[in-house]
């Protein structure tokens, strides 16, 4: 076992006094090739961390930008055997863990541990997987395990105490903390909910916390990375690349901006 791609992430990042920025983009958005160009120039404007989204009919959590996105990529032809194609390439190209951020039933139709092995034989780094409560991923946390993947679960402002433990006990790379109840998409405060449920978790884990959903700015990564370990950002993302790989790196570069040796509030 080589241990949490992830992590290490995190530590390196934080032994400047900063975090690491996690970007989000789909797979597959606007076209396969595109997205994995995309992710690369992510990687190379500030980005520490990829969450590669894995387009889906049904999403859950997904805001309007991020369900038009997966839904183009799905006209277009996206198909699942294609994310393991993305994530070999893009590792090849970068050494930024790529993360999966998937809904469960992909994983299971696939078979879970052919999942794993599969995605750990592209040079992923694990997964992120919204609808799926640890209580009920014993068969994922065994194929992670088996094949020294990272496992993201989320922990959201609603959550009870013994969640809260449960996520964090399962997780492996970071927690995602969800800033806000709803969907995802670009706000213009990342909700205050975020920083009392940091707190709540530092209380049962010392691991990395990661908050995401709503945040937008560079100034708004800063003040996540002001009390988190990390700060994730997909839906200014997506709509920057819907603009042009050029408009990415620019939002990027800016979202990036916020990486400043942060003072823990």
């Amino acid at each position: 076992m080589s241990g949490s791609k992830v992590e290490a992430a995190f530590a390196a990042a934080g032994a400047t006094g900063s975090g690491p920025l996690v970007g989000y983009l789909p797979i597959g958005y606007p076209d396969l090739a595109t997205s994995i160009e995309a992710a690369i120039t992510l990687t190379r404007h500030g980005v520490d961390v990829l969450e590669l989204g894995i387009p889906y009919s049904d999403p859950v959590i997904d805001g309007p930008t991020i369900q038009a996105a997966t839904t183009t990529a799905l006209e277009n032809g996206f198909r699942l055997r294609h994310a393991f194609e993305a994530v070999r390439e893009i590792t090849r190209a970068s050494d930024a863990p790529a993360l999966c951020m998937t809904y469960y039933n992909p994983v299971l139709s696939y078979g879970v541990d052919r999942f794993a092995s599969d995605l750990a034989a592209a040079g992923g780094a694990g997964l992120i997987t919204p609808d799926l409560v640890p209580e009920e991923a014993g068969e994922w946390v065994a194929a992670s395990e088996a094949h020294d993947l990272d496992r993201v679960f989320l922990a959201a402002p609603t959550s009870p105490g013994a969640r809260l433990t449960a996520a964090t006990a399962a997780s492996r790379g970071f927690t995602y903390v969800v800033s806000t109840m709803g969907i995802t998409g670009a706000r213009a405060d990342v909700d205050g909910a975020a920083r009392t449920l940091v707190g709540r978790l530092r209380a049962v884990t010392d691991r990395p916390l990661a908050v995401g959903i709503g945040i937008s700015t560079g100034a708004q990564v800063a003040e996540v990375l002001s009390y988190a370990d990390g700060a994730i950002v997909g839906s200014r993302l997506v709509t920057a690349l819907g603009r042009g790989l050029s408009a990415l790196a620019d939002a990027a570069d800016e979202l990036a901006e916020g990486k400043r040796p942060a003072v823990r509030g």
